[in-house]
C-alpha cells in the first residue's frame, strides 16, 4: 500500500507528560483511507491532523454504521518504540467491520498504516513512567443517504493520543456496580463487536452507577440477567478458591486483547483458569464462604484494574480487603513489563515499530 505523507506546518505544542489524563491530546497527523464502490480502498494518506468533513445525510450519523479498535504504542527505556499484538486489533477489527457490513481492509494495510502513522508522530510516543501512545483506528460510512442499507463509500481514520493512566487514582481499586436493570447485549447481536452503538447504549446504566458512587458497571446476560458478562470498559476475571474465572465468549463478550493475554499468561504459569458461563449467586456464594478471592478487570485502556467492592442488589461485597490482590498485581507486572520491554516476551507479542 502506498501512502502520501503531508506534514503539517503548525506543529503543536507537547503537553505536560505528568498531566496527561487519557484521550485529552491528539498528535500532529492522521491517517486516513477512502472506500468507494467499485473503486475499493484507495487514497491512503498521513495528513494534519483536523476536522473531517461530512454531509449531514451521513450514513454514520442516522444509522451508527462504525466500528473501532484501541491498541498502544510503549516507548522503551532504550527509546525504541514497539506495539503489544496489533494483529489482533487488525483481525478484530475486520470481524466487526464483517458484523456491521463494512468492507474488509487487508490487515497487512492496517498495521503498515499504524506502524507509518507512529513513525511520523514518534516524538509524541510519550518517556514517562506508566505512559504510552494510543492508537485509535475507526472505520464510519460516509454515503450521503437517509435509507436503511449498507454504505456505498467509508473513511478509515487513525488518530493518536499521547495518554497516562486511564484512571486518575492509578492501579486502586474500583468500585464496580452489578447492573440487574439495563442489559448491553444478546447472542447474535453485536456485543462481541467493537461497535459504536454498544457503548452509547451502555451510557445510561453508566451514568447511574456514578452517582452512586460506582467506577463501572458490570453487565449480566440480557435473557435471564443471571450470568455476568462485562465490564463497561473492561472483561472481568474472578478467583474463587484458586481458580481464575472469567465468562465464556459466548457472541455478546467482546474478544479482549488483553483478555486473551491474561489467559494465556495464567496457561503459562500453570495456574488454573477457565472460560465457563459464570452467575452472579456463585459470585455472592463465594464472597459469603470467603471463597472470592480477587476480582480484576482487562483492557487495553487500563491494562488491568483491580476490584475492591462489588454491589449487587443491594448487598455490597469487599473484595481483597479493597487492595490489589496477589494475581491482579502479578498480571499487571508482567503484562506491562512485557508492554514496555522490562521484561522477557516469550510469547512474540511485542512488535517493534
Amino acid at each position: 500500500m502506498n501512502i502520501s505523507v503531508t506534514l503539517t506546518q503548525n506543529p503543536k505544542a507537547r503537553p505536560d507528560e505528568s498531566k496527561l489524563g487519557f484521550g485529552k491530546y491528539y498528535t500532529d497527523h492522521m491517517f486516513m483511507m477512502n472506500y468507494d464502490i467499485g473503486q475499493g480502498w484507495h487514497d491512503a494518506r498521513i495528513v494534519p491532523y483536523g476536522p473531517i468533513a461530512l454531509e449531514p445525510s451521513a450514513m454514520c450519523i442516522h444509522y451508527a454504521q462504525e466500528t473501532f479498535e484501541g491498541l498502544k504504542a510503549y516507548r522503551h527505556e532504550d527509546g525504541s518504540i514497539s506495539l503489544f499484538r496489533p494483529m489482533e486489533n487488525a483481525r478484530r477489527l475486520n470481524a466487526s467491520d464483517d458484523r456491521l457490513c463494512i468492507p474488509y481492509i487487508p490487515e497487512e494495510d492496517i498495521i503498515q498504516a499504524i506502524r507509518e502513522l507512529v513513525r511520523v508522530d514518534q516524538d509524541w510516543v510519550p518517556r514517562q513512567p506508566e505512559t504510552s501512545l494510543y492508537i485509535r483506528p475507526f472505520v464510519f460510512a460516509t454515503q450521503p443517504n437517509v435509507g436503511v442499507h449498507p454504505s456505498e463509500s467509508y473513511l478509515f481514520v487513525i488518530i493518536l493520543s499521547p495518554v497516562g493512566a486511564y484512571y486518575a487514582e492509578g492501579l486502586a481499586p474500583v468500585k464496580i456496580y452489578v447492573e440487574d436493570k439495563y442489559t448491553r447485549a444478546s447472542r447474535g447481536g453485536t456485543g462481541a463487536t467493537k461497535a459504536a452503538a454498544n457503548y452509547a447504549q451502555s451510557l445510561k446504566a453508566q451514568q447511574e452507577a456514578h452517582e452512586k458512587g460506582y467506577s463501572q458497571v458490570l453487565w449480566l446476560d440480557s435473557v435471564e440477567q443471571k450470568y455476568v458478562e462485562e465490564v463497561g470498559a473492561m472483561n472481568i476475571f474472578f478467583k474463587i478458591d484458586g481458580e481464575v474465572i472469567t465468562p465464556a465468549l459466548t457472541g455478546s463478550i467482546l474478544p479482549g486483547i488483553t483478555r486473551k493475554s491474561t489467559v494465556e499468561l495464567l496457561k503459562h504459569w500453570g495456574i488454573p483458569v477457565s472460560e465457563r458461563r459464570l452467575s452472579v449467586q456463585e459470585i455472592v456464594d463465594a464472597a459469603h464462604s470467603g471463597k472470592l478471592e480477587e476480582v480484576f478487570g482487562t483492557g487495553t485502556a487500563a491494562v488491568v484494574s483491580p476490584v475492591g467492592e462489588l454491589c449487587y442488589n443491594g448487598e455490597k461485597f469487599t473484595v481483597s480487603n479493597n487492595q490489589i490482590g496477589e494475581l491482579t498485581q502479578k498480571i499487571y507486572d508482567e503484562l506491562t513489563g512485557i508492554q514496555w520491554g522490562k521484561r522477557p516476551d516469550p510469547f512474540g507479542w511485542v512488535m517493534p515499530l
